[in-house]
């Protein structure tokens, strides 16, 4: 075996950009990057306004499939390593969140009284240790299973973003949960509205219902409206009360993940290795929530501003998902198999079911 030290051209032919060239590669990466989440948010007002149908597809199928390409092509072209350099997904996925702490204003949760609040603790208790003890019966990986309990206990892709953070996932992993969320909401959002009427449902209950089941806000809105303008009024508190509660699940998630899944057999982890170990991000999510509910209720901001952010918030978790896709490998996928798919399933009909009966005991 030759012991000859890898030179400069070694580096060019390997996929490495040589030391003096790599400015102009992390510059080429960084304007890709933006180029590619510009072009995602055009497909995402681009489509729905083509087809009325595609509504409840969100942001994240976009920017995956663009990833894939760009990262498809890169390779074939054997320069895709040289342009990775600001596909940054965990950056881009954590300050996505913060942001999304900054879109919560607590008091509007407050104005609509305890109903709302009572009735989110109630689903995501629930649904969440449902789904966990039957993917945990299934043998779905630790990691996948927490996403899967928090994507359907609580909002779909905003909850499992925060959960892939809390206990640190694959990006295959969120890339599937993201898939299923999205495939289970579209045919809900048209389900469920009509089932509510069938059932002949105040349209309270019915808003409740729908807003505590279906886990994309893009298809809570679609049913609320399928149904009736209350209805629709209804399931957006309804579900801001879900995704108000993110933060304090991440919190518990991480906290758990620290203490019990990644402690090692006969040590007891320091109040400093939690600490270390802990996902600052979920603070950040709380504590900008807090700030912003705060600033706004006494007149600090403008109430605009928080739209605003909401704008930013998706601009990095279309970044966060177009990484995701330009690095998605899928043997992960494959190794997941059907189980994650199954666990989906019965913890959607399960919630179905819960919802509904939380939802006529607490509006009706």
């Amino acid at each position: 075996m030759s012991d000859r030290v890898l030179t400069s051209s070694d580096a060019v032919s390997l996929g490495r950009p040589e030391p003096s060239k790599q400015w102009v590669w992390w510059s080429a990466s960084l304007l890709l990057v933006v180029l590619l989440t510009v072009a995602t948010w055009k497909l995402n007002k681009a489509v729905p306004a083509w087809s009325k149908s595609l509504r409840v597809i969100e942001f994240p199928v976009y920017a995956v499939l663009l990833g894939l390409l760009a990262g498809g092509i890169l390779s074939l072209l054997r320069i895709k390593e040289r342009l990775a350099a600001y596909f940054r997904t965990e950056f881009f996925l954590k300050t996505g969140l913060v942001l999304l702490g900054a879109t919560i204003n607590l008091t509007e949760i407050a104005a609509f009284g305890v109903k709302g609040l009572l009735q989110a603790v109630i689903l995501i208790t629930t649904v969440f240790f449902f789904t966990w003890f039957v993917a945990r019966w299934l043998g779905v990986e630790e990691k996948l299973r927490a996403l899967l309990a928090a994507s359907v206990a609580i909002c779909g892709v905003s909850a499992a973003i925060t959960a892939a953070g809390a206990v640190l996932a694959k990006k295959e992993q969120l890339a599937y949960v993201t898939g299923l969320v999205i495939l289970f909401a579209l045919p809900l959002m048209f389900l469920q509205p009509a089932a509510a009427l069938w059932l002949n449902l105040s349209p309270n209950v019915a808003g409740a219902w729908i807003g505590g089941n279906i886990d994309t806000t893009a298809a809570v809105v679609g049913a609320g409206t399928i149904h009736s303008q209350q209805a629709l009024k209804v399931a957006s508190i309804a579900k801001l009360s879900q995704n108000a509660l993110i933060g304090v699940v991440a919190f518990l998630l991480a906290l758990y993940w620290v203490v019990v899944v990644e402690r090692k057999p006969g040590q007891r982890p320091s109040a400093w290795e939690i600490w270390e170990r802990f996902p600052k991000f979920v603070l950040g999510f709380i504590l900008a929530s807090i700030v912003v509910t705060l600033a706004l209720s006494n007149g600090w901001i403008a109430s605009g501003v928080k739209r605003d952010i909401g704008h930013l918030r998706e601009w990095f978790f279309m970044a966060a998902f177009l990484s995701i896709g330009f690095d998605l490998s899928f043997r992960g996928l494959r190794e997941a198999g059907w189980r994650p798919i199954g666990v989906y399933a019965l913890a959607t009909a399960f919630n179905t079911l819960v919802a509904l009966g939380a939802a006529s005991l607490i509006f009706g």
